[in-house]
């Protein structure tokens, strides 16, 4: 049946958060299942899937998800995983920003919310107009890309689509580095100044920036402006690049390198933060904070200060709802009085009658 009771909503605009993905539980099954999706997709492995897929399937599904298992375990808490509970928490906090007549909604590029499930959400409540948050500072193929991917993927065989404004990064927004600056800040005044500041970027293949792909400036530029909103000199920070896998070369100087080197030239006290993930994680809470922590001890140093990622910072809400805000201007809520109902109504009808519906 035929019906236009939907045509009649306001039009109003939305919001979609995205971030790369957990799986739902530190098992064996629950991280394959992530790995699955994850590392089928050509964003992420450009190599050719003829090549990829024996690899995947022979050898890292099926040994891979039992050496992470610990790994999710010693960050899992009682809200789940540590990404999705702080996916949550950025929602909600937006929500509260953006006021309830702008929904919210969040996926993962992976796992679960999916993509699609989070449009059905949105469209339900009559969003018209979207804006699209990936939640990754510094775009790259990778990443932003993926998510567009799978945003164009979801929206492929839908009746009416929404008018879209997608955010392709934020590396050098300014609210963004203030709220960076901000939180160092407040970590130094807790703590003490630590003796060297290392900021610490996921990696992706060297052949991919060789490609094109533009992360490594990206995350240049945003590591120069936090140290001058820092006002730090030439050798009281650095960039290091973490998380790589494989025999292939990688974006350097790699994060566990650098900070061996930095303990062995004299650093007792080493202050690292994350600047590319917009919530802790994996690689934030157990590669930096746990793994990378106990490495430089072992090389001489004394400790390694992870400094926490943005997170529902209420400096990093402000800066998102600012992009969010400058993304969808021009968009006027359409309030649709009563007597354009009806006349809508009345046309609709009449088209129906002339289709003999």
């Amino acid at each position: 049946m035929i019906t236009i009771a939907e045509h009649r909503q306001d039009t109003r605009s939305g919001v979609l958060l995205v971030n790369l993905g957990t799986p739902d539980r530190p098992t064996v099954p629950a991280i394959r299942r992530y790995l699955r999706e994850f590392l089928s997709d050509p964003r992420v492995i450009e190599t050719p899937r003829a090549m990829w897929l024996p690899i995947l399937y022979g050898f890292i599904l099926p040994l891979r998800p039992r050496k992470l298992v610990h790994a999710y375990a010693s960050i899992w808490t009682s809200e789940g995983s540590p990404l999705l509970a702080i996916g949550r928490a950025q929602q909600a906090a937006l929500q509260r920003r953006l006021g309830e007549d702008t929904p919210v909604a969040l996926a993962m590029r992976y796992g679960r919310p999916s993509i699609g499930d989070a449009l059905d959400t949105l469209l339900a409540q009559g969003v018209r107009h979207l804006v699209v948050l990936p939640l990754y500072p510094q775009y790259s193929a990778t990443t932003t890309a993926s998510v567009y991917d799978a945003l164009f993927t979801a929206l492929k065989h839908r009746r009416w689509i929404p008018e879209l404004r997608t955010l392709s990064g934020y590396h050098d927004d300014a609210g963004y580095i203030d709220a960076l600056a901000a939180s160092v800040q407040r970590h130094w005044d807790r703590h003490g100044r630590g003796e060297h500041l290392l900021m610490s970027f996921h990696s992706i293949p060297l052949r991919y920036f060789q490609a094109g792909d533009p992360y490594y400036c990206f995350c240049q530029k945003t590591a120069r402006l936090l140290a001058n909103a820092l006002h730090l000199a030439d050798g009281q920070w650095s960039v290091g690049f973490q998380s790589r896998v494989g025999r292939a070369r990688w974006l350097s100087p790699y994060t566990d390198a650098r900070i061996t080197e930095l303990a062995r030239h004299g650093v007792r006290t080493l202050d690292v933060i994350c600047p590319g993930f917009a919530a802790d994680c994996l690689e934030t809470l157990e590669e930096v904070a746990q793994r990378y922590a106990r490495d430089f001890r072992a090389a001489g140093g004394e400790t390694l200060r992870y400094i926490p990622a943005l997170n529902a910072d209420p400096a990093h809400i402000e800066a998102l709802a600012s992009l969010i805000e400058r993304a969808r201007a021009g968009w006027t809520p359409v309030t649709q009085d009563q007597e354009t109902v009806h006349e809508r109504e009345r046309r609709a009808q009449s088209c129906l009658r002339i289709l003999g519906i």
